[in-house]
């Protein structure tokens, strides 16, 4: 079982986590699933670069690959995997619940195109995921860490955009949505300092309006009719480098 970590704490290298591990409590189905699916459908950490074609057995000429960071309980990464076989899936999630539960989803929809890595993505990104390989990067709904002296924690950072930059193929897109304003605002800036990235939002303050490949939630449903809101920033990799 995963055990309390400090979020100051660094890596190796030095980057400063934007999650912390907790105690959560996880369900004898999720229990059952993660033991019975991670063998199958796991993708476990090592320093060296991932193989995607060899992983979902296509080529990504066949089968665009898109990485999700932060999967959450696996619901929308699921029901978007299950929408689009045309495409191949890799998610990553540090916590055991909601790993749990995305194996659980791959398990009871047959999802063919879905893996799951649990580890830290800034360290899959930087030490697996080979240069110009992915069609795209989602991150949805990252912890916003309010607090001004929490934002240093936050997951999208220049270094992280950069990576993530370098990662995708050219026409390639990063997809970031939040429900944090302040958040969104930072987004849209952080990504467009990045020179290798350009905005395709066409809405006021740089935001895309949400596309359908990204289900709306049950949680952001009953936040929009309450008078909240909800941002999309999506990005794409230029055809050449700035």
């Amino acid at each position: 079982m995963n055990s309390p970590q400090n979020p100051d704490q660094t890596h190796g290298h030095g980057h400063i986590r934007s999650y912390v591990l907790r105690q959560g409590r996880v369900s004898s189905a999720q229990q059952r699933h993660y033991e019975e699916g991670l063998p199958r459908w796991g993708i476990p950490y090592r320093n060296e670069l991932l193989d995607l074609a060899a992983v979902f057995g296509r080529t990504a000429s066949a089968a665009p690959k898109i990485l999700e960071i932060g999967c959450g309980m696996g619901e929308t990464t699921a029901a978007i995997a299950a929408a689009h076989p045309e495409n191949d899936y890799l998610g990553i999630e540090v916590h055991t619940p909601g790993v749990g539960s995305l194996l659980k989803e791959i398990s009871e929809r047959d999802l063919r195109n879905l893996r799951i890595c649990q580890h830290d993505a800034v360290e899959v990104l930087r030490d697996m995921i080979p240069p110009a390989s992915l069609a795209g990067v989602h991150v949805y709904f990252p912890d916003p860490w309010p607090k001004k002296r929490q934002q240093k924690r936050r997951l999208i950072q220049a270094p992280l955009v950069h990576l993530i930059a370098e990662r995708l193929m050219p026409g390639g897109y990063l997809h970031c949505a939040t429900d944090w304003e302040e958040y969104a605002l930072q987004m849209v800036d952080v990504l467009a300092a990045e020179p290798l990235l350009e905005n395709t939002g066409r809405l006021p303050g740089g935001f895309a309006a949400r596309p359908d490949y990204r289900p709306q939630t049950k949680f952001e449903t009953r936040g929009l009719r309450l008078g909240h809101g909800v941002w999309d920033v999506i990005f794409r990799r230029r055809e050449e480098a700035a």
